[in-house]
């Protein structure tokens, strides 16, 4: 197995424990710190790993299958799949901008301005370009 993917939850958030775990993962699969062929823990190891039920991180390993991140398969190792990056569908965008929404207000309840949200933005998607 790889080198296991840190995970940090924070149990007094308002995003649920499995939404959390599926946003890490994904950034860690966008980003490519997770490669095709990469194995990931068990469901149950990591639910140990996290203190939390296995059942959460088996609906966040769905999750990422779904989209077509994960090999998930009963009795076999969870693998990182190799993934042709589809053109951004209806749902994708308006998930997306639902996404955006909720962190543009959560950095504009923390003082951020729209210019300063408008340059890291452009950053990160610069730094995540190749």
């Amino acid at each position: 197995m790889t080198q296991p993917p840190r995970i940090q939850i924070d149990l007094g958030s308002a995003t649920p424990v499995n939404r959390q775990i599926v946003d890490q993962l994904r950034t860690r699969l966008v980003e490519g710190t997770l490669a095709p062929g990469a194995v990931l823990p068990s469901v149950r190891r990591l639910a140990v790993d996290l203190g939390v039920h296995f059942n959460t991180v088996a609906d966040a390993y769905r999750t990422l299958a779904n989209e077509g991140w994960l090999d998930v398969a009963q009795g076999r190792s969870v693998r990182v799949v190799e993934r042709a990056v589809p053109a951004a569908g209806p749902e994708a965008r308006d998930l997306f901008r639902q996404r955006l929404r909720q962190l543009v207000a959560e950095a504009r309840a923390a003082g951020m301005s729209p210019a300063i949200l408008s340059r890291e933005l452009a950053a990160l998607a610069e730094r995540m370009k190749s």
